[in-house]
C-alpha cells in the first residue's frame, strides 16, 4: 500500500511525535521560553499534526 501511495507515510509523523519520542523527551528541564521541555514538545506535535494531515491530503487526491 505504501509503495503505491507513499504520501500516507506523513500520517506516521503524529504517531512518532506523540508516542515514539515521548520517552526520550520526558524531561522537566531544560526550560524553553519558560515552559518545561515536555510541554513544548507536545505543543509542537499538536501544531505539526494538521500539517502532516494536510500534506497527506495534498499528495493523495484520489
Amino acid at each position: 500500500m505504501f509503495r503505491r501511495r507513499p504520501q500516507l507515510l506523513w500520517l506516521l509523523v503524529p504517531y512518532v511525535l506523540y508516542l515514539g519520542a515521548l520517552p526520550l523527551v520526558n524531561r522537566v528541564r531544560p526550560v524553553v521560553l519558560g515552559l518545561p521541555f515536555l510541554f513544548l514538545w507536545l505543543l509542537g506535535a499538536t501544531v505539526l499534526t494538521p500539517v502532516a494531515v494536510w500534506l497527506t491530503r495534498r499528495g493523495d487526491r484520489r
